[in-house]
């Protein structure tokens, strides 16, 4: 039978779940010399270090992974958004390029005919069609962002109430004791 000793003028601070501390002598503890034939089963063999960091790994990379796959859509929206704004840039320029080769429309004189004010007319008509064009795309960007941050504010809204804090006070006793 294994022997039990006391350790002499040894404290141990305890924190009890109000919040007060207070000291306590130590509890006994089995002597381990003096342990006999009819002892328990040994100790376990202590872990192996190389299988302990392949298991570390392993979590790691499970959940990298499934924090790469949470955020994978989201990340697909913002490159979407990035292409179309980026398209809609190079669609600006090349239409600044084009109005900056064509000649300035003739000005209107007594002289000119109608067919001149046509032209001009039709310019500024497709001018202002471009930029009509280019302020929807704009507006349809922006649309989109607010979508997508907003699906993003819900999340974390919906994250912070999942928390076990706004349960009732059984279940939120339980999920301490459970920490």
């Amino acid at each position: 039978m294994a022997t039990a000793e006391w350790e002499e003028d040894e404290w141990e601070l305890i924190i009890n779940a109000d919040g007060f501390v207070y000291k306590r002598k130590k509890r006994r503890r089995l002597n381990p010399t003096s342990s006999s034939s009819s002892s328990s089963a040994p100790p376990p063999p202590p872990p192996d270090p190389a299988a302990e960091e392949k298991n570390r790994r392993e979590r790691k990379k499970r959940a990298l992974t499934k924090l790469r796959d949470k955020y994978q859509k989201e990340i697909d929206q913002w490159e979407h958004l990035s292409n179309m704004l980026r398209a809609l840039q190079e669609k600006s320029q090349n239409q600044q390029q084009c109005d900056e080769q064509t000649p300035p429309p003739p000005a209107l004189s007594e002289k000119s005919s109608d067919t001149g004010g046509e032209r001009l007319l039709d310019d500024l008509l497709h001018r202002a069609e471009t930029e009509e064009a280019v302020i929807q795309s704009v507006s349809n960007l922006c649309d989109m962002a607010e979508a997508i941050c907003n699906l993003q504010e819900e999340s974390m809204k919906q994250s912070l109430l999942d928390l076990p804090v706004w349960a009732s006070p059984h279940e939120l006793l339980s999920s301490l004791c459970d920490n």
